[in-house]
């Protein structure tokens, strides 16, 4: 256990390094964004303005190409105002700031990062983004490649990557797994309990996590499934990776709730496409080859290393403990 310890507490400050960095690009993403959206010419020969009603998403519904008065800027507003609270909900919280939570791990090598939001986003985003690649190399050594679906604008699919986060995370995540947790653990039937249950399922008493733990591997495979199973989606090679994405998800949502889940659908979507969005713009070239740029290669690296780095913590901290080891360090 003391040689655990000494090796955690080594660990620890590169570590919490890594976290920080995340963190502030994180944060950088917001104001690049705006600047996408509003002040660049991703959409060539459309811009925010553009009627919400018109997209596609619409399409053969009575809402497409009505008289609603509303665009793209603005649903794309109250999605970024939406984010930011969620994000500021986890600086703070649940327990803990981001700070008070980082400072243990300097000084003794504590990872329990239950006490704050924002340190499971990171270490799962990372560790999310490392199973994706990995993945990824997998297949492509025996042929399978992933193509994603066919953008016809820019503009639209950096609106649709954004909107994507909160609907996906609130039907696989709170109804699929959310509702079905409360009917298999819950012991009152309240509204508000219910409602708490949905934010946070640790506010249930889950005793026999085999079955939640099914449930999020079910769901997994159901997530993966909608990525391939629809018109101008993603190629057949997608499925594994959003599979693997889609039990991470899950699991995130079950141990630290749905502000933890829709922040890391949120950084695989909103965050990494700002900064491709944004490079694409600065030096004139396509989203494609902007996300082959240098900037967008020195983002993956620190993902991938930070994703390896929270995979030996969880592991060498699960290897040396004595006692139940919780696997939400």
């Amino acid at each position: 256990m003391q040689n655990s310890n000494k090796l955690l507490q080594a660990i620890g400050i590169p570590y919490t390094a890594l976290l920080s960095v995340m963190l502030g690009l994180f944060l950088v993403s917001f104001p690049m964004g705006i600047y996408v959206v509003f002040e660049s010419e991703i959409g060539d020969d459309i811009n925010f303005e553009y009627p919400f009603s018109y997209l596609k998403l619409f399409e053969g519904t009575s809402f497409y190409q009505s008289n609603v008065d509303v665009s793209i800027g603005d649903v794309f507003v109250v999605l970024w105002i939406f984010y930011v609270i969620l994000f500021t909900i986890a600086l703070l919280g649940p327990k803990q700031n981001f700070l008070k939570s980082i400072s243990p791990m300097i000084s003794s090598g504590n990872f329990f990062s239950k006490l704050n939001y924002m340190v499971g986003v990171t270490k799962w985003f990372s560790i999310l983004i490392l199973v994706s690649a990995l993945i990824n190399t997998v297949q492509e050594k025996f042929g399978i490649v992933i193509t994603s679906p066919t953008a016809t604008n820019d503009l639209i699919q950096f609106f649709y990557v954004s909107l994507a986060p909160v609907m996906e995370e609130f039907g696989f995540r709170l109804l699929l797994i959310g509702i079905p947790l409360f009917a298999l653990y819950s012991n009152r039937s309240s509204l508000k309990y219910f409602l708490k249950s949905l934010w946070n399922p640790d506010n249930l008493n889950i005793y026999d996590s085999k079955k939640a733990i099914l449930l999020i591997v079910f769901v997994g495979v159901l997530f993966g499934f909608a990525h391939i199973a629809f018109g101008e989606s993603w190629s057949h090679g997608k499925f594994a990776q959003a599979t693997a994405s889609g039990i991470i998800l899950g699991w995130v949502y079950l141990r630290y709730g749905f502000v933890a889940s829709v922040l890391i659908h949120w950084a695989t979507n909103y965050f990494i496409f700002s900064y491709a969005n944004f490079v694409s713009q600065l030096n004139s070239i396509s989203l494609e080859s902007a996300f082959s740029h240098s900037l967008m290669s020195s983002l993956e690296l620190l993902f991938l290393v930070c994703g390896a780095v929270s995979v030996s913590v969880l592991f060498t901290s699960r290897f040396f403990s004595k006692t139940e080891f919780d696997l939400e360090v």
